[in-house]
């Protein structure tokens, strides 16, 4: 007994010295980011949510059960070390007395059957992994994988570790059903896996039993101590960090609203920052908050996120996974110089100091951490954060290090220039004049109001018809068909025309952060001097997602608050109440594209479906990428004003799915995915790959073919 106690100890003493020296110096890594004090202020503030967050995400797995099967092999494992910690406290306590039971519940059949069931539910867990893995070979799969990339081989070592925790602790305990000392002796055959690994021993006799009884334990606590001090050195790390960075992640989630620019902790003014002293996005790894470096240290590997980005999907070089650890990778490798003071860092070895001296994004010429095409390719769909398991922030990361390119060194895409110098001259992206806005108003066969000063008290939305809503062809239908529905509804309307101005959507994605700021704060002007703040009764409507993200969930950052609704939003209330009725059939077979900055961003999957299901006569049909697993169309993230030079096109990739549905249409609610699913339908059609009577158009046309309106206007062309 007292050689086990002493060896026992001695693996746990050893253990918890390696991997408490890891931890230590990671906590020190961590802090040496950016302060984060919006992050813990908000936890503390909402302490009540932050506890739903950690009961539903952390031990309940929401996110990880989406994936019905992994997640719950997951879930298994996980719940199963929760439960089997009391095994621990058993195999601790047999060091010094080997009958010792938890006092209270330690010779209860329940517990005993509890803990047995755990322990093959973990069995089943590993196995499942194992068959995963095997499916999903990288080697074999290459890019189709989501464990490309991945550390494959110390996940394999950790589904080993797993079975020896279990091994072991079976083979113990039915040796200890030999040697009589099992704390559930009179439960019978209710611990049934040590039971039946019980009666495999028994013909061994007692002595072979005492030994193995003796050597399993200790086997417990020594695979048990090996797998702390694992965890701390590998990406198995998130077990401890998961929960941590679920608290302080973003609330609802990392969608919507770019978080704005911070210095030290503190919101970035313009008028006051200075680039030599202030950080300006992130272009070093200590310009990452802690929240930032707590996210790299707690990806799991798994290749969700890389498994649903568009760009990695259309052979780009973007993965969001890889991202993050070639990150987390340079942070380790750097670490070092940043937790040493100036003069201990000039006695730094060679390659500490090689790594320091990497640029943050570059090309492998300069020996970049990450690739600009890798930046640039990024839409942010958000497919990423939606899938992250553990509440990585990518699109933060991403345009974080976009602002320090564009606002620092002044390197991003050439072609973006031009949409850059137009939004500061013109305020849209096209550069055409802001009369050019109201041109479409003089084609309707009614009189639409446009605002000069204080919206009219009878009025109760201004329509904000966005860039392309007013200047693009295509764009102008949907607007048109939204118009003439809200005055067959009777729904009091106005727009600003000349005086609305882009949003500053795509000036932010891109990472210019003071284009955006000017725009912002200008239509802030205008729309509060429109009287249409949130508090007045007064509403806007949005009718493309990037607008209505923008003004809703990104203008309160700089103090504009609104009611904001997207018009499919409020064309569904329209047809719930009765408002406008349907009744003209429309014999067309139709596929709903979710636009990402409305679906996934912002959550808004249903409003467009009623609207289409209230259409006599339509065959709606789902595409298999659709909702929250929505495929993008490739012009979110500013990509709107890049080129493809890279891999296939997105917005292909995403026709190519609605034509094996042979629609007749495609709809959507974004003018962004009109331009980019109508181009990709264009060229298929060049090619003889779709045919001719297919078109893309918005929601609000689908319905307006279907509504009796008193004088049937072009817009329902």
């Amino acid at each position: 007994m007292v050689a086990r106690m002493v060896i026992g100890l001695v693996l746990t003493v050893a253990a918890f010295a390696v991997a408490g020296r890891r931890l230590w110096w990671l906590q020190r890594l961590a802090l040496s980011g950016q302060p984060a004090p919006e992050r813990i202020a908000y936890a503390r503030e909402h302490a009540p949510v932050e506890l739903k967050t950690q009961l539903t995400e952390v031990v309940g797995q929401r996110k990880l059960l989406k994936w019905s099967v992994p997640g719950a092999a997951h879930a298994a494992t996980f719940w199963g070390f929760i439960i089997l910690l009391l095994t621990i406290i058993e195999a601790y306590g047999a060091l010094f007395a080997r009958d010792f039971a938890i006092p209270g519940i330690g010779r209860s059949a329940a517990l005993g059957f509890i803990e047995d069931l755990f322990a093959v539910g973990v069995l089943a867990g590993i196995a499942t992994f194992t068959v995963i893995r095997l499916r999903n070979d990288p080697h074999r799969e290459g890019r189709r994988s989501r464990f490309f990339g991945s550390h494959t081989r110390a996940a394999w070592v950790v589904l080993g570790m797993i079975f020896g925790v279990i091994a072991t602790l079976l083979i113990y305990r039915g040796a200890q059903e030999n040697t009589g000392v099992f704390p559930y002796r009179d439960a019978g055959a209710w611990p049934f896996a040590s039971w039946v690994v019980g009666k495999w021993l028994h013909p061994l006799g007692y002595g072979v039993n005492s030994v193995l009884e003796a050597t399993f334990i200790l086997g417990q606590i020594g695979v048990i101590m090996a797998f702390l001090v694992v965890v701390a050195y590998s990406k198995h790390l998130h077990i401890g960090l998961a929960p941590l960075n679920v608290m302080f992640s973003r609330r609802p989630d990392a969608l919507g609203p770019l978080p704005p620019m911070r210095s030290g902790g503190k919101m970035l003014d313009f008028e006051e920052a200075d680039p030599d002293t202030d950080v300006f996005g992130m272009g070093k790894i200590e310009e990452f908050s802690w929240k930032g470096l707590l996210d790299m240290g707690t990806c799991t590997e798994c290749g969700r996120c890389q498994s649903q980005c568009p760009a990695w999907i259309t052979d780009k070089p973007l993965s969001p996974k890889q991202l993050i650890l070639d990150l987390r990778d340079h942070a380790f490798a750097k670490a070092p110089y940043l937790l040493a003071d100036e003069p201990a860092r000039e006695s730094l070895p060679a390659d500490v100091l090689a790594e320091a001296a990497r640029p943050l994004v570059g090309k492998a010429d300069v020996n970049g951490v990450i690739d600009p095409e890798v930046l640039w390719a990024c839409t942010n769909c958000g497919a990423c954060v939606n899938e992250c398991p553990v509440d990585i922030e990518h699109i933060d990361h991403i345009n974080g290090m976009r602002r320090h390119q564009v606002l620092v060194e002044s390197a991003f895409p050439q072609e973006a220039q031009g949409m850059l110098n137009n939004l500061e001259r013109k305020g849209n992206p096209w550069g055409m004049p802001e009369m050019k806005r109201a041109e479409w108003i003089g084609e309707m066969d009614f009189e639409i109001p446009v605002i000069d000063g204080v919206i009219p008290a009878d009025v109760e939305y201004l329509y904000w018809v966005g860039c392309a809503g007013a200047l693009e062809d295509r764009a102008k239908k949907a607007v048109k068909a939204t118009a003439q529905l809200l005055h067959a509804a009777g729904v009091t309307f106005a727009v600003l025309g000349p005086a609305e101005a882009c949003t500053g959507d795509p000036a932010r994605r891109l990472g210019n952060e003071f284009v955006y700021t000017m725009l912002a704060q200008q239509n802030i002007e205008t729309l509060n001097e429109a009287g249409v703040a949130a508090g007045t009764g007064k509403k806007v409507i949005a009718s493309c997602p990037h607008c209505f993200n923008t003004i809703a969930r990104e203008y309160p950052q700089l103090g504009g608050d609104y009611e904001v609704i997207h018009h499919t939003q409020l064309l569904s209330r329209l047809v719930a109440d009765g408002r406008l009725t349907p009744v003209n059939e429309v014999n067309e077979k139709v596929t709903y594209h979710d636009p990402c900055f409305l679906g996934r961003h912002n959550k808004v999957y249903e409003q467009p479906r009623h609207v289409i299901a209230s259409v006599p006569g339509v065959q709606a049909e789902e595409m298999h990428r659709c909702k929250g697993k929505g495929f993008c169309c490739g012009a979110g993230g500013a990509r709107m004003w890049l080129e493809e030079r890279t891999g296939s096109r997105i917005n292909d990739n995403r026709v190519d799915e609605a034509l094996a549905l042979d629609p007749d249409s495609i709809t959507t609610g974004c003018p962004y995915c009109m331009v980019m699913l109508g181009d990709a339908v264009n060229a298929k059609k060049a090619a003889g790959q779709a045919k001719e009577t297919l078109e893309v158009i918005d929601v609000s046309q689908l319905l307006v073919r279907a509504i009796q309106l008193r004088e049937q206007a072009p817009a329902s062309e």
